[in-house]
C-alpha cells in the first residue's frame, strides 16, 4: 500500500536534471520530483509514478504507455509528441500543459480531471508516433 501513496524512506529528487532519452520503464519512482527537469523523449513504459511533481518538466515525446500516473502534477510540463496510451492518469493534473501532438488513446482519467484536461487549449494535432489526434484520443 506504501507505494500507492508514494511513501518512501528517502527523497527521489529529479529537479533541473537534465536526463533526455532515459529509460525509466517498468521502475517504481513514485513520489520523483522532476519540476524543470529535461526527461525529453525518455520512455516510462509500465512506470509507476504516483504523485510525483513534474511542473514545468520538459517531457517532450516521452513514452507513458501503460503507467500509473495518478495524481502527478503535470502543470506548466511540455508533453508536446507525449505517448499515454493505456495509462492511469486519474487526478492528475495538467494545469497550463503543453498537449499539443499528445496521445492520451484508451487512458483512465477521471470525469473531473477530464473536464479541466479538456479546456486546455494546446489540445490539439496528431501524435508524429502513432498518428492519433489528441483531441480525440483523450475523447473531448
Amino acid at each position: 500500500m506504501g507505494q500507492a501513496n508514494a511513501a518512501r524512506d528517502s527523497l527521489f529528487d529529479l529537479r533541473e536534471c537534465e536526463l533526455s532519452k532515459m529509460n525509466f520503464s517498468g521502475y517504481d519512482i513514485a513520489g520523483v520530483i522532476m519540476e524543470n527537469a529535461n526527461l525529453s523523449g525518455s520512455l516510462f513504459k509500465d512506470t509507476i509514478m504516483s504523485k510525483a511533481w513534474a511542473v514545468g518538466a520538459n517531457l517532450k515525446g516521452a513514452d507513458f504507455s501503460n503507467a500509473i500516473a495518478d495524481r502527478v502534477v503535470f502543470n506548466k510540463a511540455d508533453l508536446e509528441g507525449a505517448i499515454f496510451t493505456n495509462a492511469v492518469l486519474s487526478e492528475s493534473s495538467f494545469k497550463d500543459a503543453n498537449l499539443k501532438d499528445t496521445d492520451f488513446s484508451d487512458v483512465y482519467i477521471g470525469d473531473f480531471a477530464l473536464r479541466n484536461i479538456c479546456k486546455n487549449p494546446t489540445l490539439r494535432g496528431e501524435n508524429p508516433t502513432t498518428g492519433n489526434p489528441t483531441r480525440e484520443s483523450l475523447g473531448c
